[in-house]
């Protein structure tokens, strides 16, 4: 053979060892499921292969081995004749049609257990069957299996022992039952199969107590059960009743009242066994109590105390009256009804309760109520002065107790049979009023208070005084019982200056020279004004003269005519005005010189008229010049609710002013020397425009407009205070004018201050009084658009008892400037 020849057959062995090579690395084996005696495996094919050759060998065993061959084409196999537990090692061996091999693969796999042998199946519960069986070496678990005889159920349960149950099974129903062991191998071939059924069901036990002494027991029929046995037994004993029977009721009698019984029922199938059992407890209604103590109590509300025996079982009690009220207790032996009726005669029965239902009703008891309150609570003034508590009359009243109290604390009462009570009003006071009737049981608990205000007092003290030509101020002295002033004056038709809760009041716009009669009109809420107040005389400055011509008598004197337009013996001054020097003259009749006026100057000429009640305002001078400047601004102040002070910086060449509020609602002028007016009319919560005249010595005016002015929002008047049920304090009142405002309502009391805020268009507030029988002071302001308040508001003050008080609520009412 020559060195070629030798290579290439060098070659071919090199090939076919790597293909050789490459199909030992390319099959793999798996087991694919093992039995106590047999283990199946499965392999990927080998090209080449005519048939397989699987031999399994026991690792750690002196067992000989065992081998199966198969066909080319065939990739699963099975090794039967096996030991149960035993780990094998599997071989695959691929071979040519010479059982040459061409290639192999090895795993290794424990067999399954021993397949057990069930002892006993037996049911102790409708839905299970337990399973006894004969445990094998080996097994890590077992699985019983269950199969209903009929087809339609089938389910798998691993235990870890004997025994095991099979459970979600239906009620008296055969089943098929097996065993197979388990280990990490896989599980054994199922035992051989046994039947076995479970057995009825437990009744479903309803227990009720229709009384104290009886147990009723009932219940629907069980499936295939033919006989039940039902067991009963009083909590905390041993001593039990059984009995059997076939009906589905049983109803125990002579039972211990408001005690706890237990029943365990059974059923029993036509087989003879016994089902499941249920208990169920039910206890028997409570023994009827017996009425120990009614009593009627006072207090905020009439009320009745019930007092009873308890009662064994009892949870809780109702005591009913035969007027159908009641109280409930939960476990205590009395209760209290609130409210009950006044002026009664009822009686009162006590029931108790527990699970089972109510006892019999206890016998009656009887109680008598108070008498009731009078319905109406009135006073009578015929005339002023004499006064008369009347009040409706009362049933099963033997007298009645009249109590009247005045705002300022003073104090009267009376006793009478009758239903009247006179007594001595003042004006300008308010009278609380209260009637408590009396019979056998005592007093009514509470009274109805009644409030009856007498007519305002008149105002002593009028001052009137001229603060400017044309406008009246007039003061008072604040009078009990004013919750507000009119003022008037004949000479305006009596048009309302000042409508007010200040003792002040402006009246602008008058006319010169004039003789004004003002009234000052106290008026409340509850009894209106009082109209036979004396009026008050009053002369407003002389009217302005004007000058009508100026004429000149020589080179330094001018005679100056003007008008006359006051009453006689009017002094009146014209003055001429120059920048170095001043000139006047004096007349009582319409012309007078001014001498020595030097030539070639500018004057202004003005005339004035004087009486006793003062100076008039300057008449218009004479000159040639243009037109005064306007006050660079003008500030409106607010003084009261119906009056402002109105301000401005001077204007240049400006002599005379005159100053408008203008408004939808109405307007206030003034007409001044000054850069300062004090005006009236003013109405609350209304916005002004702001308008000026500024006019020269000459008459030359020049018209003048300023920002808007918004007066203060209107205080509250018919401001009230009492005492709610919830030991609250309420203040309300009502509102003035068309704005919705918020108000701030302040309470200064001689034991603690309290302050709230309410919401806009709220007419009232509620404090949380800490203590009770003080004396406030409230203020209800309204709160301006900063959140500022309106500073005058005028303050109250209230008096205030603590609740329960025979003689009701203590009210006094004042008046208090704030700062």
């Amino acid at each position: 053979m020559g060195t070629t020849q030798l290579k290439m057959l060098k070659l071919v062995l090199l090939l076919t060892f790597t293909e050789i090579c490459a199909a030992e690395n390319d099959i793999t084996l798996t087991v694919f499921t093992v039995t106590s005696k047999s283990m199946t495996v499965q392999w990927s094919g080998q090209t080449g292969a005519s048939s397989y050759k699987i031999t399994a060998t026991p690792k750690n065993s002196p067992e000989r081995s065992v081998f199966a061959q198969f066909g080319g084409n065939t990739v699963m196999g099975s090794v039967n004749s096996l030991s149960p537990n035993t780990m094998y090692t599997m071989q695959l061996e691929a071979m040519d049609n010479a059982f040459n091999v061409l290639s192999s693969a090895e795993t290794e796999e424990t067999t399954a257990p021993e397949v057990p042998t069930i002892d006993q199946a037996y049911s102790k519960h409708s839905d299970s069957i337990t399973l006894e069986f004969t445990e094998v070496s080996g097994a890590s678990s077992y699985i019983l299996r269950a199969q209903s005889v009929v087809g339609d159920f089938f389910s798998e349960t691993v235990v870890g022992s004997s025994p095991g149950t099979v459970m979600q099974l239906q009620p008296y129903t055969d089943y098929r039952l097996s065993v197979m062991s388990v280990n990490s191998g896989g599980r054994s071939q199922p035992s051989y199969t046994i039947e076995a059924g479970t057995v009825v069901m437990a009744p479903k036990l309803n227990a009720s107590s229709p009384d104290s002494g009886t147990i009723l027991v009932n219940w629907t029929p069980v499936e295939h059960a033919v006989l039940y046995t039902l067991c009963i037994i009083r909590e905390g004993s041993n001593s039990r009743l059984k009995l059997n029977t076939t009906d589905t009721m049983v109803n125990f009698d002579d039972l211990e009242a408001g005690t706890t019984y237990c029943i365990k029922g059974m059923a029993w199938d036509s087989e003879g066994r016994v089902g499941d059992d249920l208990t169920v407890c039910q206890i028997t209604r409570p023994p009827s109590p017996a009425v120990t103590q009614v009593l009627v109590t006072q207090g905020r509300s009439l009320g009745v105390y019930v007092n009873w025996v308890s009662v064994k079982g009892a949870e809780s009690y109702i005591a009913l009256t035969t007027n159908g009220q009641n109280c409930t207790s939960a476990g205590s032996g009395f209760c209290f009804i609130i409210p009950v009726e006044c002026g009664q005669n009822h009686s009162v029965s006590v029931t108790a309760y527990n699970k089972a239902g109510p006892s019999s009703p206890s016998h009656p008891a009887d109680y008598i109520t108070y008498p009731c309150p009078p319905e109406n609570i009135w006073v009578e003034e015929p005339t002023a002065g004499d006064c008369s508590v009347v009040w409706d009359e009362v049933p099963l009243v033997e007298y009645y107790m009249a109590f009247i109290k005045r705002d300022d604390g003073t104090e009267k009462s009376c006793n009478s049979t009758e239903t009247t009570c006179p007594f001595f009003c003042m004006c300008g006071y308010t009278y609380l009023t209260t009637v408590f009737p009396y019979n056998q049981a005592g007093s009514s608990p509470y009274s109805q208070v009644r409030n009856y205000t007498t007519i305002p007092c008149c105002p002593e003290g009028v001052s009137i005084n001229l603060v400017s030509t044309e406008t009246l101020e007039v003061m008072w002295s604040p009078v009990k019982g004013a919750e507000l002033y009119e003022t008037t004056a004949a000479q305006t038709n009596d048009v309302i200056h000042c409508n007010d809760t200040a003792p002040v009041c402006a009246l602008s716009d008058l006319k010169c020279n004039t003789a004004y009669s003002v009234t000052v009109t106290p008026c409340s809420d509850l009894r209106g004004c009082n109209h036979t107040c004396t009026p008050h005389t009053h002369e407003t400055a002389p009217c302005a003269p004007e000058i009508i011509n100026m004429t000149q008598s020589n080179n330094s004197t001018y005679r100056v005519q003007f008008t006359n337009p006051n009453t006689p013996n009017t002094n009146y001054t014209i003055t001429a005005i120059g920048r170095l020097d001043t000139h006047t003259c004096h007349a009582r009749n319409n012309s007078c010189e001014l001498t020595q006026l030097p030539c070639g100057s500018t004057y202004e000429v003005m005339a004035v008229a004087t009486t006793t009640v003062g100076k008039s305002l300057p008449g218009y001078t004479k000159l040639l010049e243009t037109g005064p400047c306007c006050p660079r601004f003008v500030n409106v102040t607010q003084v009261t609710q119906a009056m402002t002070n109105v301000t401005w910086t001077p204007g240049s060449g400006a002599r005379f002013y005159i100053t408008s509020l203008m408004s939808s609602r109405g307007h206030a002028k003034c007409h001044t020397l000054d850069t300062h007016c004090l005006m009236g009319c003013i109405t609350c919560g209304t916005n002004y425009s702001v308008n000026l005249e500024a006019i020269s010595s000459s008459g030359h005016k020049s018209e003048c407009k300023y920002h808007g002015f918004s007066s203060s929002a209107c205080c509250p008047t018919s401001v009230k205070f009492f005492r709610r049920a919830n030991l609250s304090l309420r203040v309300y009142w009502r509102s003035l004018g068309p704005q919705i405002q918020n108000h701030t309502v302040e309470l200064y009391g001689t034991g603690a201050n309290y302050t709230c805020i309410t919401a806009a268009g709220s007419k009232y507030c509620d404090v949380q009084e800490e203590t009770c029988g003080d004396v406030y002071t409230v203020v209800v302001a309204p709160m301006g658009q900063n959140g500022s308040k309106v500073s005058f508001c005028q303050a109250r003050t209230y008096s205030v008892p603590c609740p329960g008080s025979n003689a009701g609520m203590k009210i006094s009412r004042g008046r208090r400037s704030m700062n």
